[in-house]
């Protein structure tokens, strides 16, 4: 199975913020999409990503005033990203080593989508009630 597979069903929409907009305006956004990362993007650049995570250790550590801040200012830079043909084994690998759940899908350079581990968890369990299925109808007809 590749991420090509994933996106297919789950959609190539991705939820992005500017660089500049304000922490306080990406919470909000997060929690109205229901969303645990967005994409900071500058045009179609992608600039970084902000996760859940991001947020809870700069509130921790300093404090509701970064709520003021720019995305840009608590962002994660360093974005690691795979390619829609790449291997759903291997970028649950990737995710578990680098321990960070969202990834964005890009293609020559450019942003086609975002896999969370959700959307794999979610792919992986439809694989094995399938396969669970299957294995019921053979024994029937056996």
């Amino acid at each position: 199975m590749t991420v090509r597979s994933i996106l297919d069903t789950k959609g190539h929409q991705v939820t992005s913020i500017e660089p500049d907009a304000k922490l306080s305006a990406a919470i909000k956004l997060l929690g109205e999409r229901k969303i645990g990362a967005v994409l900071v993007m500058n045009g179609e650049r992608l600039e970084g990503i902000l996760s859940e995570r991001d947020i809870v250790r700069v509130l921790g550590d300093r404090g509701a005033r970064v709520l003021e801040e720019p995305v840009s200012a608590v962002m994660t830079r360093k974005v690691v990203s795979c390619r829609q043909s790449d291997t759903v084994a291997g970028i649950m690998e990737m995710m578990t080593i680098g321990k960070f759940r969202h990834l964005p899908v890009l293609e020559e350079g450019k942003v086609v989508g975002l896999i969370s581990i959700g959307d794999i968890v979610k792919r992986r369990v439809q694989e094995y009630e399938a396969e669970q299925e299957a294995l019921r109808d053979y024994i029937k007809t056996a």
